[in-house]
């Protein structure tokens, strides 16, 4: 976008980045507001959200930037930092493929791309991409680590709700003396729902059976 432009800012932040320096709303604000005084763009307004951003749904602030643009209030418009537009690859090409379309300026700063430019364009839809990639590889390795403490005994989540007869049964045979390991077997044989979701019993499941009963 060229000089005399006029843009409209967007800031978004979660609830639990509020006050942090770095992601605040007012660090996002200050950023933009500098970044179109340095191009001699006029800056129109900067629209808000605290919200997720996960989604696009349910962020007011973002739909009221995105009406600007579209009814010609302003010809572009500019973010801080790419999370704080999108965090999905699928949402960001939808906005960009939109920018594109209708030859709307959109400013990503921390990628130093104007969507205007076929190069920023290109750039924009690269680092998404990568982006993407990266949330997926921290959400599968938080899958993982949680499964293995799950396979450890340890409880995640809701406690669950054992049914009372299964607890009656598993308190009827330790009080006669059967090991933990019996006990599980026998569930086991019996086909009893187990208390995870898992496909057996353990003497471990057994053990935190009992000590939450006792």
């Amino acid at each position: 976008m060229g000089t005399g432009a006029r843009v409209c800012g967007y800031a978004r932040c979660s609830t639990e980045q509020q006050h942090d320096s770095g992601l605040g709303l007012s660090a996002q604000k200050a950023a933009i507001r500098a970044e179109a005084k340095r191009h001699g763009w006029t800056l129109i307004a900067i629209y808000e959200d605290v919200a997720s951003g996960r989604s696009l749904r349910q962020r007011p602030g973002l739909e009221a930037a995105f009406k600007a643009v579209a009814n010609g209030s302003a010809d572009g418009l500019i973010v801080s930092r790419l999370d704080r537009l999108s965090r999905s690859v699928g949402d960001f090409a939808q906005i960009l493929s939109r920018f594109q379309r209708n030859s709307w300026g959109l400013v990503v700063m921390d990628l130093g791309v104007d969507t205007s430019t076929i190069m920023g364009a290109a750039m924009a839809q690269m680092v998404s991409v990568f982006a993407e990639l990266e949330r997926k590889q921290i959400a599968a390795r938080t899958k993982e680590a949680l499964q293995v403490r799950r396979e450890q005994g340890v409880r995640l989540g809701r406690e669950p709700k054992v049914p009372k007869k299964v607890i009656d049964r598993i308190k009827r045979q330790r009080a006669r003396g059967d090991s933990l390991r019996k006990i599980a077997g026998d569930l086991n044989e019996r086909n009893e729902p187990t208390v995870y979701g898992g496909k057996k019993w353990y003497a471990s499941t057994i053990s935190a059976v009992l000590a939450r009963t006792a």
